[in-house]
């Protein structure tokens, strides 16, 4: 009995300390890296196999979450988000991150992009961190709140809500609540979004990163617009509302995820 209890303690740890560290949660982070997969070209497939090896891009986007149970690895939480003011217009926004120096979402994607185009300088051991940080970091600037969020609501975890009566927050409910409440397995999920022009296609990969990030900023702010008072109740209605946007995020963090690795090594 004293060891049952003792289980049951230790899988309730486990499922809160890993529900806060969440983000795109684990099957929206693999419908991202599915996606990218699809559009590699040879070169960059065959070059990723020989840093990851067998481990598929789509299974590595899990990891940069997964060793937030290492305080080794504590140094890169502030690496998955960058936070911003409301109301900014297209140029205050731009500039801001042009002018950034800090650590942050991204200044840190653009360094691991630099250290992989430069790849022969480090060791595999680099290579696979780096990969692996990437395939996380575009993932993530495509859920609004990493790339919008307000400092003081710390990108919507302070803002409480009700998901189907359930208390959580708003962070929460983009990180993994939507994306779960499809109920579809990331493979299922990255074939039924996974339909696109390719000019559409094209356009959105030759946009400059920055605006990657204006698009996710500018959803963020209807999203907040939108939480009118504490614990409101969002369920079904919020699911038909944003459910386009939400495949419309993975899908662009996909391919352009695919466009970032075909670069660096196609």
């Amino acid at each position: 009995m004293r060891f049952l209890k003792r289980s049951l303690l230790a899988v309730l740890l486990f499922s809160i300390s890993f529900s806060s560290l969440a983000w795109w949660g684990v099957n929206g982070h693999r419908v991202t890296g599915e996606i990218a997969d699809y559009y590699l070209t040879k070169k960059a497939r065959k070059a990723i196999k020989e840093i990851l090896g067998e481990e598929s891009v789509a299974m590595s986007s899990n990891w940069a979450d997964f060793i937030k149970s290492d305080s080794t690895y504590d140094y890169l939480y502030s690496w998955h988000y960058i936070n911003s003011k409301g109301g900014m217009s297209h140029d205050e926004f731009t500039s801001k991150l042009l002018a950034d120096t800090g650590t942050n979402l991204y200044t840190k994607t653009n360094f691991v992009i630099s250290e992989l185009k430069n790849n022969k300088q480090l060791s595999q051991e680099k290579k696979v961190l780096y990969l692996r940080l990437l395939i996380h970091f575009i993932g993530d600037l495509h859920q609004p709140l990493h790339a919008g969020g307000r400092p003081e609501d710390r990108g919507g975890n302070g803002i409480k809500v009700l998901w189907f009566n359930e208390p959580t927050n708003l962070h929460s409910i983009w990180d993994d609540r939507l994306v779960e409440f499809q109920k579809l397995s990331y493979t299922e999920f990255a074939k039924n979004i996974n339909h696109v022009s390719r000019q559409q296609r094209l356009e959105w990969q030759n946009q400059p990163m920055t605006e990657w990030f204006y698009e996710s900023y500018q959803v963020s702010q209807g999203l907040y617009a939108d939480i009118t008072q504490p614990d409101q109740k969002l369920g079904y209605d919020y699911n038909f509302k944003y459910a386009e946007t939400l495949n419309k995020q993975l899908l662009k963090g996909g391919i352009r995820l695919a466009a970032v690795l075909n670069e660096i090594f196609g």
